[in-house]
């Protein structure tokens, strides 16, 4: 199985989310597979936690399809 670093998922979420006011993602595990990310964004405003989410899932849809990222925890916030 493929392994995603941090960084190239940071990247694609900045991409996303411009205007993200924090934007973290870990490697839970060390592994490469499991991360979690944060993410605090305008974008998220009015929006439900499930909308949002389907925000940041849709930002990293090619590593979540291609199997590389094997869990993801979300945390977002909107922001003013």
């Amino acid at each position: 199985m493929a392994r995603v670093a941090t960084e190239p998922l940071r990247a694609m979420l900045a991409e996303a989310f411009p205007d993200a006011s924090e934007l973290d993602v870990e490697d839970r595990t060390g592994t490469g597979d499991h991360f979690q990310v944060i993410v605090t964004s305008a974008r998220f405003a009015g929006l439900s936690l499930v909308e949002q989410h389907r925000l940041v899932y849709d930002a990293l849809a090619a590593p979540l399809a291609d199997g590389t990222i094997h869990e993801l925890r979300i945390k977002t916030k909107g922001t003013a």
